[in-house]
């Protein structure tokens, strides 16, 4: 067969992008990644790495056997992942997280993409929708995509594209941080991948200190955007201090919570509440605040935050922040193969499909990467089963989950598409009778059922997604 001449361009370096070039590179295909960093930079990045960590540096649970985020970590695996295998590399502990030491793993991504001879970089800004003459498009360009591709893309679309905010956790110098008052804990003690199960580190809250510290954030000193007025925010990263005027004790039942930790100075006291930091980088030298993400000013955060107890000379390595992030009305204008409908040379991935997580961006990759990949070999494009953590999050991003009613996108009782991390809520119910109560037992005890539940729903993801993977081997050029 003749060298193939039909290339692939992916506009964005992130997660997405990246993991859509290495995929289809792996089977054959020429790409053509275009990043426009540092050409042209965003509000939120700080290096030109390719997969560069803009938020927290957690890829969340790595348990496969029942957490929904768990089972993508191993379909993506099986998938042969590139953002797996530089995470699994660069591994922090984080009790039963997979967490990563941010540069190192930005250098590992961005190293992998660079020598594979069927990737070709190009560092420049994309301001239009490149044509169908120039092959097939995979847009990436993620949650900050650049007014002037955005302004194209509306056009595509005919429809403006919708936005919601997301918000940047601080990062702390870790001997700032006062260990005679904090202590190393993982929630319940748990082990997780490199962990020990003393992962975080714990500051303690009672409660005058709580009630003081809800209040400074009540009153604190807010960043504005009066341009982006109107733009909700995405309820599974709200800041800290929106979250707090939503209720006193909003925080103590979210990221403060106090469950599943004892205090080692003061066993004999139960915490009122508990902020946690988890391990940045490799070296132990930086913690992230995790779940404070922020829009509040630089300075009203450093004072603030160091009322809590553990923190109070905190040195930050950097405070929060907040950006808008930019999503389609995917279940509209997106077919079941990620396609624009309006276009259907281009391709989305990432989270400007609606999906929020980097897990979730990563594993769109893939998927837009291998059905690009399919169409240019000539082969049918199959879907992976919807009982498959990534079968389920496509149909949430290509039908709205249960958001829309038909192919003509007619909304039901007027609700509206929103971003979606990957949970057990968009997998297909297990049959009538399942699962099954272990012979002997006559009832189920507690969150027995639950629990059941969960691993039912994994091990099916993962025998189904196992199969499809499988059926997918042909889908490789000829050498």
């Amino acid at each position: 067969m003749a060298p193939m001449t039909r290339k692939l361009h992916i506009i964005g370096g992130g997660l997405a992008g990246s993991e859509a070039a290495w995929q289809a590179a792996c089977l054959g295909i020429p790409v053509v990644l275009h990043e426009m960093r540092p050409v042209r930079e965003t509000p939120a990045h700080h290096t030109g790495g390719l997969a560069e960590l803009v938020c927290s540096n957690s890829f969340r649970s790595d348990d496969a056997e029942s957490n929904a985020v768990g089972v993508l970590h191993a379909e993506m695996r099986l998938a042969n992942s590139l953002v797996m295998s530089s995470g699994d590399a660069n591994q922090v502990p984080a009790g039963g997280a997979l967490a990563v030491d941010r540069v190192a793993f930005s250098d590992a991504v961005t190293r992998a993409i660079e020598n594979h001879p069927g990737i070709e970089i190009r560092r420049e800004e994309i301001t239009d929708i490149p044509s169908a003459d120039e092959g097939l498009v995979i847009i990436a360009t993620g949650p900050l995509t650049s007014t002037a591709l955005a302004d194209a893309i509306a056009r595509a679309t005919g429809a403006d594209s919708l936005a919601f905010f997301d918000a940047i956790a601080p990062i702390v110098h870790f001997e700032s941080v006062d260990l005679g008052k904090a202590w190393f804990q993982s929630r319940y003690d748990k082990v997780g991948p490199g962990g020990t199960g003393k992962d975080y580190i714990n500051c303690p809250l009672d409660e005058d200190q709580y009630n003081a510290f809800i209040d400074a954030l009540i009153a604190g000193d807010k960043t504005e955007f009066r341009e982006w007025e109107g733009t909700p925010y995405f309820d599974g990263c709200l800041p800290i201090e929106v979250m707090a005027e939503r209720g006193r004790e909003t925080l103590r039942h979210g990221p403060m919570k106090p469950m599943g930790l004892t205090n080692s100075h003061r066993p004999d006291v139960k915490p009122y509440a508990v902020v946690q930091l988890r391990q940045d980088n490799a070296l132990g030298t930086l913690y992230n605040m995790v779940g404070f993400q922020t829009k509040m000013k630089y300075g009203a955060q450093a004072e603030i935050f160091r009322m809590i107890p553990g923190l109070e000379n905190a040195e930050f390595a950097r405070l929060g922040g907040i950006h808008r992030n930019t999503y389609l009305d995917s279940p509209r204008l997106l077919d079941s193969e990620l396609r624009l409908k309006s276009l259907p040379h281009v391709r989305f991935a990432g989270q400007i499909t609606g999906c929020e997580g980097y897990i979730e961006s990563a594993s769109v990759g893939i998927l837009a990467a291998r059905f690009a990949a399919a169409e240019i070999l000539g082969k049918p494009v199959v879907l992976p089963p919807t009982t498959s953590a990534m079968g389920a999050l496509l149909n949430h991003i290509t039908t709205g989950h249960m958001n829309y009613d038909g192919e003509d996108g007619a909304s039901n009782a007027g609700r509206s598409f929103q971003p979606m991390n990957v949970n057990f809520g968009l997998f297909p119910p297990l049959p009538d009778g399942e699962p099954r109560k272990p012979e002997g037992v006559k009832r189920w005890r507690g969150k027995e059922k639950q629990h059941a539940k969960k691993r039912a729903l994994s091990a099916r993801a993962l025998a189904d997604f196992g199969s499809w993977i499988g059926s997918q081997q042909d889908l490789q050029a000829a050498e």
